[in-house]
């Protein structure tokens, strides 16, 4: 009889496993595993890792995920790998280039056996910008946004990885940082509707990230990753998205209650899974305890997925993708943006920070 799988994203502390770290992988069968910089030194060692964490787990169809989106949200450059353009040079240029983009970044993920990438982004750019979105957003106009992100999620489908459009339902015009409070929005459920109407052109793709933002007109207590409410009404019925729903970090402050309730919470809400990303090793206990596995409509999203990851990808001649693409951003790849509110929270967790 197979194990049931645990509804969670893990992450794990270091370059390699702990021993308590495979125990818990072991025995809770998780989706998958998220990796971030600290997991990061170079190809050899992920290669390593990422056979480790497989082979501890024991399925085919283990989820590896990373933050690849380009611009200050990238994971790969810590294994020397070329830091590709931001969301907002993407979104300034032609719309092949965004397929050229997701093509190369695709190559460099399944070369190491990452099958999943936590991209594009597909909240609008606004002004003022809210910090933590700062150089990702595509564009403040919906037709720019839904163009890119289709061509750059269905490219990543192409080869045979799977794409994440995030954050859903967006975080509008709220200034404040997920990772470390909890943001608004105070507009009528009209006006909610009106403008994120553009991400129902989005509904198709077989995986998606929740926002961690309260709308006050339609749940004023809950962020929407815990907010059944939100979940029903707005992700599922009025945007249409009934594929696999990941919550955004449940380490982020915008979360209410203990890691265990977050998880509780988000899952009853009805997220078909949570990303616990903080690496430690409390986390990962308290997450594993709650034994949340997937439910039988969960397993039937997660095969849409399961059948990304196991596509034959489809070949692409790098060499030549890659000059068009340097030729055309030139220095604009490497446009330094100072804030990475993820890697943030990483070092106030390190530091023993509530």
């Amino acid at each position: 009889m197979e194990k049931p799988i645990l509804a969670a994203m893990l992450s794990c502390s270091g370059l390699e496993l702990t021993d308590e770290e495979k125990k818990y992988f072991s025995h809770s069968n998780p989706l998958g595993v998220s990796l971030f910089n600290r997991n990061i030194k170079n190809d050899e060692q992920l290669k390593k890792l990422i056979k480790e964490i497989k082979e501890v787990i024991g399925r085919e169809d283990v989820l590896i995920a990373v933050d690849e989106e380009g611009g200050r949200v990238t994971r790969l450059v810590a294994a020397g790998h070329p830091q590709y353009a931001s969301g907002e040079v993407l979104g300034a240029a032609p719309v092949e280039y965004s397929r050229y983009h997701a093509e190369l970044i695709a190559e460099d993920l399944y070369a190491l056996g990452i099958n999943v990438n936590y991209a594009p982004v597909v909240d609008k750019k606004t002004t003022p910008q809210n910090k933590v979105l700062e150089g990702r957003c595509f564009s403040d106009k919906p037709e720019e946004i839904v163009s890119r992100a289709q061509i750059m999620a269905q490219t990543y489908i192409d080869k045979a990885i799977c794409p994440c459009i995030k954050h859903i339902p967006g975080h509008f015009s709220s200034e404040d940082d997920p990772h470390l409070s909890i943001p608004h929005t105070h507009l009528p459920v009209e006006k909610i509707k009106k403008e994120i109407a553009y991400l129902q052109n989005l509904s198709r793709f077989p995986l998606a990230m929740t926002a961690h933002i309260v709308l006050d007109s339609i749940d004023g207590e809950y962020p929407a990753t815990q907010s059944q409410k939100v979940i029903s009404e707005v992700i599922r019925g009025y945007l249409g998205f009934d594929n696999f729903l990941l919550s955004d970090a449940t380490d982020m402050r915008a979360l209410k209650g203990s890691i265990s309730e977050r998880i509780v919470w988000s899952l009853d809400a009805g997220v078909d899974a949570v990303c616990c990303c903080s690496g430690r090793i409390e986390d990962t206990a308290a997450v594993c305890h709650e034994q949340r596995f997937l439910t039988e409509k969960s397993q039937i999203r997660f095969a849409k997925i399961k059948k990304v990851i196991h596509n034959t990808p489809k070949r692409t001649n790098k060499e030549e993708v890659e000059k068009l693409y340097d030729t055309a951003f030139k220095d604009k790849r490497y446009i330094k943006y100072s804030y990475d509110a993820t890697e943030v929270l990483h070092q106030m967790l390190k530091k023993g920070a509530n």
